[in-house]
């Protein structure tokens, strides 16, 4: 149940917020920069494990043996039956990388251009920005092209946790010891106040002797984030703004040939590989996958989401308001979730069931409008009154909440060297915080796949599809699926009474033993 914002669609439908003034583009500008100069060395995918974190052990003798005893058995019979899998070493972290998969280098790598193919990325949010770095410290060439003119063109979303991803993110060279807001209890409320579930480190139970509180989840900023895995790339010219893509196609001589609308004009490029990181409406994918055939699912509900600085209700003087806290109030239709987002802030999120047409409508009305509905809506315990009163109409915005059917392997047999990551692949609700940290492990995934492969396969003859794509994808698809399940469960259960059922646990467990 944690807040993630990974849609790239136009305001009113996805609940991205309008273009920043120019004294927000300024901070964020100065944001990159300071991101960038907190970069003291270069990174590069560790020798030792390939780049992958893991190493594998050796067998022992009596496995290998035994191994060798049944191979020999089966080859020696008429039998038709399966023969022997061979065994494999258990997985233990690198020691030399500790587990991040890169180490630290005196000079950035240089791109393989023999070795690995031309990967063309496209989108620059969360999961094509991860993709192009995990590609630069594995020398595998790749051109990152983004339709925003600039950085600061548009906000990108509010803030996101870091769940599975937060291991992840040390693989791409991005350290988050002093960034992002850690929280350490979450609260669920009914409307008068009353406490219904806690659970988090933070709340004052009974633990024994020396056991260590369980790691908590990081918040953080996704433009921040962004940033501090865009900073890895500033000496790099590999990143194109102001690309929009146009169409593209695969050619038997030249790989996937490209067509850009740029400053008003048409672009041509060309790369081996294309992958579309372009969100929920992705280009990429309406071109491999179909519309038609492949529909957004609108899941019954709404959200309106706002960013509130602390010193605006520094008065109320809450302790759900601690930068320490994630509370949930719900009375079974509307539930409000707040998180910290900086130090300084606190991002909120109220969803609730409404048709399709009047929540397109009523986001289409603009921030006033949104602001008004969410204030009707949460006529609740305090601090709630006065966080919905105190938030600033233009970081408030709203959107009816979509995802897609599961992607299934076969759906991509006829694409070629073309694939997806992250919303472009396998779009979710935001109700249960995955569509980042996926849209990361995603990255790395591919990028850890090329690395393997590439360099052992004759890939320009095989074709792309057959020595990398078919087990990246695999891979997605398998891990993902539950994360979209369950996240369109949680966008159903969390608007019935399921969300205020007694117990000290998240919600989704509640509900699986009622």
């Amino acid at each position: 149940m944690i807040l993630v914002d990974e849609h790239r669609s136009p305001i009113g439908q996805t609940g991205e917020m309008p273009p920043l003034d120019g004294h927000m583009e300024l901070l964020l500008k100065e944001d990159l920069k300071e991101s960038t100069a907190q970069i003291q060395r270069n990174w590069i995918a560790c020798e030792d494990c390939h780049g992958r974190g893991k190493k594998r052990r050796k067998l022992a003798k009596k496995t290998r043996l035994h191994y060798q005893r049944q191979l020999e058995l089966f080859e020696q019979s008429s039998s038709q039956s399966t023969p022997p899998v061979r065994p494999r070493g258990h997985l233990y972290t690198c020691p030399s990388c500790e587990g991040a998969g890169i180490v630290s280098t005196d000079n950035p790598p240089i791109a393989d251009n023999t070795t690995y193919p031309h990967v063309a990325i496209i989108g620059g949010g969360i999961g094509g920005s991860a993709l192009a770095v995990a590609c630069l410290h594995r020398k595998i060439p790749f051109t990152l092209y983004e339709r925003d003119p600039n950085f600061g063109a548009r906000s990108q979303g509010y803030g996101l946790t870091l769940q599975q991803a937060s291991k992840a993110i040390r693989g791409l060279g991005v350290l988050l010891d002093d960034e992002g807001v850690i929280s350490i209890r979450h609260l669920v409320h009914t409307t008068s106040g009353r406490v219904v579930g806690q659970w988090g480190g933070g709340i004052p139970v009974q633990r024994a002797a020396g056991s260590p509180i369980k790691r908590s989840n990081i918040h953080i900023a996704r433009q921040s984030l962004r940033s501090s895995i865009l900073a890895q790339l500033e000496q790099n010219d590999s990143v194109q703004w102001g690309h929009q893509l146009l169409d593209f196609k695969q050619s038997d001589t030249s790989g996937i040939e490209m067509s850009f609308l740029v400053d008003g004009k048409v672009k041509n490029a060309k790369a081996d590989l294309l992958v579309g990181a372009d969100g929920i409406r992705s280009t990429v994918r309406k071109q491999v996958i179909g519309e038609d055939s492949d529909p957004l699912r609108y899941l019954d509900c709404m959200v309106i989401l706002g960013i509130c600085p602390l010193d605006k209700i520094a008065s109320v003087g809450s302790d759900l308001l601690d930068s320490a806290t994630v509370f949930q109030t719900a009375n079974g239709n509307d539930r409000l979730y707040v998180m910290p987002y900086t130090a300084n802030s606190v991002m909120w999120q109220l969803s609730f069931p409404i048709p399709e047409e009047d929540a397109q409508a009523l986001s289409a009305k603009g921030s006033q409008a949104l602001k008004k509905e969410a204030c009707l809506r949460t006529l609740w315990h305090d601090p709630i009154p006065q966080l919905m009163i105190a938030t600033p109409e233009d970081k408030i915005s709203g959107y009816p909440v979509y995802d897609r059917q599961l992607l299934q392997g076969e759906q991509f047999d006829n694409a070629g060297d073309v694939t997806l990551l992250g919303d472009a692949a396998h779009p979710m609700s935001p109700f249960k915080g995955q569509g980042a940290n996926q849209a990361i492990l995603d990255a790395l995934s591919l990028a850890r796949t090329i690395a393997k492969e590439c360099p052992f396969t004759p890939w320009r003859t095989l074709g792309l599809r057959t020595t990398v794509l078919k087990e990246f994808e695999e891979e997605m698809l398998s891990r993902s699926a539950s994360k979209v399940k369950g996240s369109a469960d949680a966008a159903q259960f969390l608007h019935s009474d399921v969300v205020l059922q007694e117990g000290n646990e998240p919600r989704g467990r509640c509900r699986n033993k009622s």
